[in-house]
């Protein structure tokens, strides 16, 4: 297997996590709702994951043409849960479709575009994305719990997806 056969697997889990993550909230305010001490609702939290994974992964390893709006992923409110959870859905796509084709040779090159001014290999970017993906989702799952007063987990990193094809 190669470094993008292991990062799709986690990285799709993990956003099939999220989606599980937003259809455990009882309803469409608790998603978007800023309890003290957080920074981010879980609605910010989805859009953010979802634009950042179709900015690095589709639009410039798939050159796909998604247009990143990383300010509105901040700055949006009340964004229904259905256009979330599409959102998630449409990263999902990206990952699975491009990282199930890539040429593995192109981990081993430099990433296309800096990240965070650095200029970093390929394989190296996507564990990065993938761990800060797995970031927002305990976010999110943490955000959840403490919205709605309950300690239940939706099992979102289960072992069992990442096995393999």
């Amino acid at each position: 297997m190669s470094v993008f056969a292991d990062v799709r697997s986690t990285m799709v889990r993990d956003l099939e996590g999220f989606v599980a993550e937003l259809h455990a909230y009882p309803d469409e305010a608790s998603v978007w709702a800023l309890p003290p001490g957080f920074l981010n609702s879980g609605g910010t939290l989805a859009l953010h994951a979802a634009g950042n994974i179709r900015h690095f992964v589709g639009a410039v390893l798939g050159e796909t043409g998604y247009v990143r709006d990383r300010d509105r992923e901040f700055a949006a409110r009340g964004v229904p849960r259905a256009e979330l959870v599409a959102e998630l859905e449409a990263a999902r796509a990206d990952v699975d479709g491009i990282l199930r084709v890539l040429d593995p040779e192109r981990a081993y090159e430099t990433f296309p575009v800096r990240i965070g001014g650095e200029q970093l290999g390929t394989s190296r970017v996507l564990v990065h994305l993938a761990t800060h993906l797995a970031w927002h989702l305990g976010q999110v799952d943490y955000h959840r719990r403490a919205v709605c007063a309950v300690a239940t987990s939706v099992g979102a990193v289960g072992l069992k997806a990442l096995q393999g094809d």
